[in-house]
């Protein structure tokens, strides 16, 4: 096979780690947490499509992502300053993203900064206890998510290998209302820190990538809950093969979160309420070269497989990027 991934010398960004990265807000994300929910998304970023840039230039990447999720009646869940059980979520989220790697070189890296902008639809079912007892409430709203900025994006190229670092921020601009079950922002930052390694094989087609990263959250000022932070691991493994004008990618990704820190302040009525989840699932990606340009689309099914204190349902991504 000649040099499938000789493209990966001058490659494409990272979704929200949004994405990643994402913030979406989405109460479905449901991680531990208030709401059940972060920024920082399962598989957000782990597959080739996801490599930080080396080539100078400009990175265009649409996005689009599904969830549909529930909890047993027996799971209470903190949303919005109000308590929920058998809580029942689906968002769809559109994001646009953009990214623009630098010709200097600080520290040997590649560097780019960029931003994610997500249009999110929430519908959201629970049972919520009354003085008429319990009643069960379905919310839905859309707007603008919250928008995540990358600062920072440092890759390093060693033949084969790539070394990572990045820093996205989720800002508070999505809609929020207390009380209110579905809301497009999480009304909170959220630092998230990631590092990554991949191995792109440019002779025999084979590529992997493992990135590890933190969400570090702020309060939320209207309900006094600061979400316990979050560890996020997301690996991939891929292989490329020649189909017509371009090369089809065939893999997995599996992903595992864990909140490390308890939530605290004092609406964090439920105590630590830590939690974690894990999934596997396929990945499909198309990668299309075109001069000195590239456009690389990609869907992945995400399945979770292991939940504590959280939604459990699935993840579908699928993400374009055209890089010039």
């Amino acid at each position: 096979m000649a040099n499938p991934l000789s493209w990966l010398c001058r490659r494409t960004a990272p979704p929200l780690m949004l994405v990643q990265a994402i913030a979406l807000g989405c109460p479905d994300a449901v991680l531990a947490a208030e709401g059940g929910t972060g920024h920082a998304l399962p598989g957000g970023t782990a597959t080739l499509i996801d490599l930080p840039p080396t080539k100078p230039g400009w990175v265009v990447e649409p996005i689009y992502l599904h969830y549909e999720g529930t909890a047993s009646t027996s799971k209470t869940i903190p949303i919005a300053g109000t308590l929920t059980a058998g809580l029942a979520a689906t968002s769809d989220a559109l994001l646009l993203g953009g990214l623009y790697t630098f010709e200097q070189t600080p520290l040997g890296a590649h560097y780019s900064l960029g931003a994610y902008l997500p249009y999110v639809w929430i519908r959201v079912d629970a049972d919520l206890e009354t003085p008429f007892g319990t009643v069960r409430r379905r919310d839905s709203a859309s707007g603008i998510g919250d928008l995540t900025l990358i600062p920072a994006m440092l890759a390093w190229k060693m033949g084969f290998w790539q070394l990572s670092a990045l820093l996205p921020v989720y800002a508070p601009t999505g809609d929020y209302q207390q009380g209110r079950l579905a809301n497009p922002g999480l009304n909170y930052w959220t630092f998230d820190p990631t590092l990554g390694a991949s191995y792109n094989n440019d002779k025999s087609g084979l590529n992997a990538a493992l990135y590890l990263g933190i969400g570090i959250n702020t309060e939320n000022p209207d309900t006094d809950y600061r979400s316990g932070s979050t560890l996020h691991l997301d690996g991939s493994i891929q292989q490329l093969l020649p189909v017509g004008p371009g090369f089809l990618g065939i893999g997995a990704e599996a992903f595992y979160l864990d909140q490390v820190t308890a939530d605290s302040g004092r609406g964090a009525r439920l105590g630590d309420f830590q939690g974690r989840t894990a999934g596997i699932g396929p990945v499909l990606t198309y990668l299309l070269p075109r001069g000195k340009n590239t456009l690389v689309a990609e869907l992945r099914w995400l399945p979770e497989l292991e939940v504590h204190n959280r939604l459990e349902g699935d993840y579908v991504w699928l993400k374009v990027v055209y890089q010039f």
